[in-house]
């Protein structure tokens, strides 16, 4: 190489620095979403204000109603970046240490370290061309102008005369302390981690404020190589710690670093995460923040709450297959969402699922509309009687015999009593009235989403066996507590729609009585006693459900002023071992409500009845109900309510059905397993002496007995005492393939 051609080369590396060389990084090729192109012209740059104001963090603030920080949610996924911070809030160890790995004459240059530039081309002429001249002052200009930033080929001299010239002139209008805070905050670490609060709160689970000297070292030599490996990140580590008279922080300092490079996509330290779930919901449904924040509805305290009861019950069920949970809280008369809890987070085992918006099977939650149906309809009273006795209905699919949770009986009971306690078969007999198609339109009128014409579901509608969500249950029940006015659910405060009456579902005295009902203590306490979950302070009236199998319980209800749904399950769907609605769900609910009862004791007041409501003393044929005050919609009352007197009627074979087909279980012992006799006559009352035989032989005498089943094809006769045959039931007892 002639000399002429050498000092050509070398006052061109001079002024442009090495362009091969490693002080910039690859990784400015890409722009940040916050930087805007401002052109090559150098005083087209923006100022300092500008670009802090334009910093945009890859997530937004999710607010709560008093603009309290209850949630950051991701929505750029192009980079992961933080919030902007203040220089004064950035720790000293890290600053001393960028300044001296990238930029260490940083405060006595003008924007161009000249002798660095000789120091980069006399490398590139005679050495190994890694010295880099590019200064803090010259990467940021080349992140604020995308026209300065570096191509797959490298710079050419002209681009890097103009990342010269950008960072004089911007030398000339910002200060050292300005350049250097956009630099940490506009700079690429490693992977997606934009910025150093992304840097600090994930890789190392602090602040800003708070990294070592040894934290700072590795942020450091990360932006000379953000990819590069643990064994060159430590030798450059250790190299600027030594440069900076630490040399004793060297020790372990590959696995520190392996530590902290495994957590780059851990979650962001210190970030509030009450309503993730909420916060996606409301993003789905179209609800665009403004700016970076968004405000929302809830209540912070009632939400924290909320999650704490979540989470301390379901350590108490720990062991019962219960592992998920969700609660909705919405203000009756705006509709709008107070509080929205979708899982039980670290406790469940699929912590990202919206358990509040997944389709599980209701229960015995759509009792409540059934029964106010059939008051509207005129179809029964309040004190009307219904017949709790073993039931058999034939169906599209063979015979549907419903059962109570408790597979006991309770014979002639009121609509009161049957609703409030949950009664199984009652609700049936009231839907056999009703209809199935009638009920399914009446839910799809509330906002449930039943997919089904009502002959799909039969009379198990009466029990609960569509599937429906957790949001629309509880908003179902705010149409109740509204008075039979249903409204959907307001995702936003200033929603215009938020409180207006929409159509009403029920009339407000049917609305009004089923609210009456299921407040009643008395009325629940043959299935749930005086003392349980379901009894607050102040008036609430409260339904339960548990799904078939176990697999779903439900708790909701209502006060004056909120409604509050609860359900607890788990991801999977499997049964759980004995819990209830009221064991399971009910504490929640019952928290909750006591929370809302002490921020509004107001809400605790029982709403007065409708125009239209009349209350009538009632009295019961003998042992039946004490006699009481009940309500009735007008034209409706009557003071006395007996079951019809009719003869004993022939004896029957009420259990087990002709026909049945049983199967051994092969997980309970044989001797263990029973199946039930039992003997009723024509209005499903008990009858007097009778005889059973099986398979032509004397079994035992009485209207109900057990049977141990034996394997194979059996015939059970009544007869009465004179050896009169009343009824005959035939009966298929299988073994599984496992159990032969």
């Amino acid at each position: 190489m002639t000399l002429l051609r050498r000092l050509g080369c070398l006052l061109a590396l001079g002024v442009a620095g090495a362009v091969q060389g490693q002080g910039l990084d690859p990784r400015l090729a890409g722009p940040p979403a916050s930087a805007a192109p401002f052109g090559q012209d150098a005083a087209a740059l923006p100022d300092f204000a500008a670009v802090r104001s334009a910093w945009r963090a890859a997530d937004i603030r999710v607010l709560a109603a008093d603009g309290t920080v209850i949630q950051r949610l991701r929505t750029d996924f192009s980079a992961r970046r933080g919030d902007w911070v203040d220089l004064s809030r950035i720790s000293a160890a890290l600053q001393r240490a960028v300044v001296r790995s990238e930029d260490h004459r940083f405060y006595d240059h003008a924007g161009v370290d000249w002798l660095a530039g000789a120091a980069a081309a006399w490398s590139a002429l005679w050495g190994d061309g890694q010295r880099g001249a590019s200064t803090l002052s010259m990467q940021l200009a080349a992140m604020l102008d995308p026209a300065l930033r570096r191509g797959a080929g490298g710079r050419g001299i002209g681009q890097k005369w103009d990342q010269m010239q950008a960072a004089r002139q911007l030398e000339t209008r910002w200060t050292k302390p300005q350049i250097l805070e956009a630099y940490l905050n506009l700079a690429a670490y490693r992977g997606e981690l934009v910025g150093v609060d992304a840097l600090a709160r994930v890789m190392f689970q602090k602040q800003a404020s708070g990294l070592d000297l040894r934290e700072a070292a590795l942020a450091a030599v990360l932006l000379r190589g953000p990819n590069a490996p643990v064994p060159v990140l430590a030798r450059r580590s250790c190299a600027l710690l030594q440069d900076m008279g630490r040399p004793q922080d060297c020790a372990d300092l590959r696995d520190f670093i392996r530590a902290a490079l495994a957590r780059s996509r851990a979650r962001r330290f210190d970030t509030p995460g009450l309503a993730p779930h909420w916060a996606r919901a409301v993003l789905a449904a179209g609800q665009a923040p403004a700016g970076d924040r968004l405000r929302t509805t809830i209540d912070a305290g009632l939400q924290a709450a909320a999650r704490q009861s979540v989470h301390r019950h379901l350590l108490e069920l720990r062991g019962t297959g219960v592992t998920d949970a969700a609660v909705v809280v919405l203000d009756n008369r705006r509709g709008t969402v107070l509080a929205y809890v979708g899982s039980s987070g670290d406790l469940s085992a699929a912590a990202q699922v919206d358990h509040a918006q997944a389709l599980r099977q209701a229960g015995s939650t759509l009792k409540p509309f059934l029964y106010a149906l059939a008051l509207d309809q005129q179809r029964l009273t309040a004190a009307s009687l219904l017949d709790d006795r073993p039931l058999d209905l034939q169906g599209g699919a063979g015979l549907y015999i419903p059962d109570n949770y408790d597979h006991q009986f309770s014979g002639w009971v009121s609509a009161r009593t049957a609703l409030a306690a949950s009664l199984n078969i009652p609700a049936v007999r009231a839907l056999m009235l009703v209809g199935p198609d009638v009920l399914a339109r009446r839910l799809r009128d509330l906002g449930l989403p039943l997919t089904h014409e009502g002959d799909y579901y039969g009379y198990s509608l009466a029990l609960g066996s569509a599937d429906v969500s957790l949001l629309s249950l509880t908003n179902a029940y705010r149409t109740l507590a509204r008075g039979g006015a249903y409204a959907p659910v307001s995702l936003s405060a200033d929603d215009p729609a938020a409180g207006r009456a929409g159509p009403s579902v029920f009339s407000a005295g049917a609305a009004w009585i089923v609210g009456d009902i299921l407040s009643d203590r008395q009325a629940r306490a043959r299935t749930f006693g005086l003392d349980s979950p379901l009894s607050t302070p102040g008036w609430s009236a409260v339904k339960t459900g548990t799904s078939r199998d176990m697999r779903d319980n439900w708790c909701l209800g209502w006060s004056a002023a909120y409604t509050v749904g609860v359900w607890v399950g788990n991801s999977a769907g499997a049964s759980m071992r004995q819990i209830s609605g009221v064991s399971g769900a009910g504490p929640i609910w019952h928290d909750v409500m006591q929370w809302l009862a002490q921020r509004e004791p107001a809400a605790g007041m029982p709403p007065a009845p409708p125009p239209g409501v009349d209350a009538v003393q009632v009295r019961f044929g003998a042992g039946l109900e004490p006699a009481r005050t009940e309500y009735f919609l007008a034209d409706t009352a009557q003071a006395v309510f007996a079951p019809p007197a009719s003869p004993p009627g022939r004896a029957r074979i009420a259990q087990p059905v002709d026909g049945t087909i049983l199967a051994l279980d092969p997980d309970i012992p044989r001797d263990r397993q029973r199946l039930a006799l039992r003997a009723l006559d024509a209005v499903s009352r008990p009858v007097g002496p009778v005889r059973w035989l099986l398979d032509g032989q004397f079994y035992g005498a009485g209207a109900a007995l057990d049977w141990p089943p034996t394997p194979g094809s059996h015939v059970f006769e009544l007869q009465d005492e004179q050896g009169r045959v009343l009824d005959r039931a035939g009966v298929i007892v299988r073994v599984p393939r496992l159990a032969q």
